[in-house]
């Protein structure tokens, strides 16, 4: 198995512009698929859908290459998740793509709903993993 790619605030803010892309072509994709299994013209079985699924395919694929993964599969807020650690805790940064920058976390056990405001001192340290456990 691969090893986990661990992000600090600062790393995961640096992937954003490639992140975002990313995240919009799989929200694009996925509300398209959606329609489309519903729309009686075009079925799941076509290889028009399934040639769409295996495009979505690649781009979560992509994003999950850059160490982080997307987790909306509504398809909605185009939600991605950042393995990190703060204060010696295995945690993942959280981005939505209706905001800014990665400004939020969350614990494995607590999930999107436990989210929190990542403190200041780790987003403004640069070695933040060098300095509690990483």
């Amino acid at each position: 198995m691969k090893p986990t790619k661990l992000f600090t605030p600062q790393e995961a803010n640096r992937t954003l512009p490639l992140v975002r892309r990313i995240v919009s072509d799989i929200n694009k994709s996925g509300k398209e698929l959606q329609l489309r299994a519903k729309s009686e013209t075009i079925g799941e079985e076509s290889a028009e859908f399934q040639q769409r699924v295996r495009q979505m395919e690649k781009l979560i694929e992509e994003l999950e290459g850059l160490g982080c993964y997307y987790k909306d599969w509504n398809f909605d807020i185009g939600l991605v998740d950042f393995p990190s650690i703060l204060d010696g805790e295995h945690v993942l940064l959280c981005w939505r793509s209706d905001e800014p920058e990665v400004a939020f976390y969350h614990s494995y056990e607590t999930g999107y709903p436990g989210r929190q405001r990542i403190p200041d001192c780790y987003l403004q340290s640069k070695g933040l993993l060098a300095q509690h456990g990483g």
